[in-house]
This record gives structure tokens, sequence and C-alpha cells, in this order.
């Protein structure tokens, strides 16, 4: 009977796992994550099948955008466009988009969005690393919706808190919802609806955990399986020992809206 997987064979195998787009499939049956109950990609379908043109910021893959078109077909907007900053996903984002209609556009996350004023009625997005509401406002029309999840404060600290220790208020802090919420109206949006949930994550190797954080690089900035290779084993032990490594994602949804000119 062959027996367990050593620690060697593990992290060898997360850190060999491609790190492109935002597909998540490889975790199944060794990391879980809850999903919110709102149903994001669901939901955007639903707007993507009223919308007449369609931007989808810092696209990932395409995954998300591509299962949002899908259930909204047949019904899609005449204009749909994504962004992408890193090289490798934009590639793989154009694959997978170009079939559906799609034009995806490399441009760096924190640039201002190369497309004109006013140029889409619904603005998407999953998990922006930074929104940037003024972009954002800008090319929306009148009437015009943002509809995106975002990443909460302190999202799964107890996996970063691991590996760097107790964090400042301020990083735990960040991403708060309130703070979002006070900076997309102060570029002129109004909240339409915003809600926040925290969901329970379980990592059951230590090959999820290897692979979530090549994946997620600004969890751990840096991060090298040499670098932290004691606090891995000594991870890995305690799996071994205790069970699954719970830790907590926070989610947000936000459903802002560009009003009309007075």
């Amino acid at each position: 009977m062959t027996g367990k997987p050593s620690f060697a064979e593990l992290v060898a195998e997360g850190a060999a796992v491609p790190t492109e787009g935002w597909d998540f499939s490889w975790f199944e049956g060794r990391a879980s994550e809850a999903r919110p109950s709102w149903g994001y990609a669901r939901s955007a379908g639903e707007r993507l099948a009223r919308a007449e043109a369609a931007l989808d910021v810092q696209t990932g893959g395409g995954e998300v955008l591509a299962f949002a078109l899908d259930s909204a077909a047949p019904a899609r907007p005449a204009l749909i466009a994504a962004t992408e900053g890193w090289a490798p996903n934009a590639a793989k984002a154009t694959a997978l988009l170009r079939p559906r209609g799609a034009v995806v556009v490399t441009a760096p996350d924190d640039a201002p969005l190369p497309f004109a004023d006013e140029a889409f009625d619904l603005v998407l997005s999953r998990h922006p690393v930074t929104p940037h509401w003024a972009e954002i406002a800008r090319v929306l029309r009148p009437g015009g919706t943002y509809f995106a999840q975002h990443v909460g404060p302190a999202s799964v600290f107890e996996l970063v808190e691991y590996f760097l220790g107790p964090q400042p208020a301020s990083a735990r802090g960040a991403r708060d919802p309130e703070r979002e919420r006070a900076a997309a109206e102060a570029a002129g949006l109004e909240i339409v609806g915003l809600r926040a949930e925290r969901l329970r994550m379980e990592f059951h190797d230590i090959a999820a955990v290897v692979h979530f954080l090549r994946k997620v690089v600004w969890m751990v900035p840096g991060f090298t399986v040499e670098a932290y290779e004691p606090q891995l084993r000594s991870l890995h032990e305690r799996i071994e020992r205790e069970g699954p490594f719970v830790a907590h994602s926070a989610r947000h949804l936000v459903d802002a809206r560009k009003p009309h000119p007075a």
C-alpha cells in the first residue's frame, strides 16, 4: 500500500502547478472556500443580459466573465471589453473570451482605463487589486452601473499572519467596505447596495498552501518555498496532526450607479 506523500513531495507538487488565470479547480479536495450567498457570476450574467456596452476590469484569465456571458446567452451586450494587467493572464483571457465576442486589452492595473468617457453602461470587476473609482465613474454613462465583488479587510489573515506575524491595524483595515463607499461617493457614484460576508476556508495539505501563496502573490509578498521552508514544514506537521488549517476570506458586493446630471 502506498503511504501518504511526504512533505517534500507535497511542496514540490504545489510549486509545480501553473498559476495563470483564476481557475481554482486544482484545489478540489485539497482546499475549500465557502462562496458568498449572492452568487456574483450568476448575478453579473443577469446584468450583462440587459447591458448595451460592458467592461470587465482586471478580468484575470477571463473565467468569471466567460461564465457570466454564457449564463446571459443568447442576450449579450453589443460591445464587450475586458482589461488585464498581467500578460500571461491577458493571453489566457483572450483565448477564452474572443470566441464569446469580447476584446481583451492589456492595461496596467494602476493605469487609467484605455477607453473614452461614458463608453459603457455596465462595468464589472471581481476582486480588483484596487478599485479606481474616478476612472470607473469616467467610463460609465449616466445611469450606468458598477457591479463588483471585492476582497474585504483582513482576508485570509490567519494564513498571512502565520507566515508574517501580527499585521498592523492599517493592514487589517485596508479594503474596508465603508471606506470604499466613501471613495466611490467622492468620485461621484451612488452606492445602491453594499453587502459583506466572511467565509470559511480550509487548507487540507501543504501543497494547497504553497500553490495558494504562489497564485495570490499579495498575501505573502516575495513568497518562495526556500524562504519559508521552516514555516511550511511546521504547518505541514500541524495539518497532519490536527487536520485542515482554517482561515476566513472577506468579500463584499458593490452595486453603484452613476447618476444623471442634475
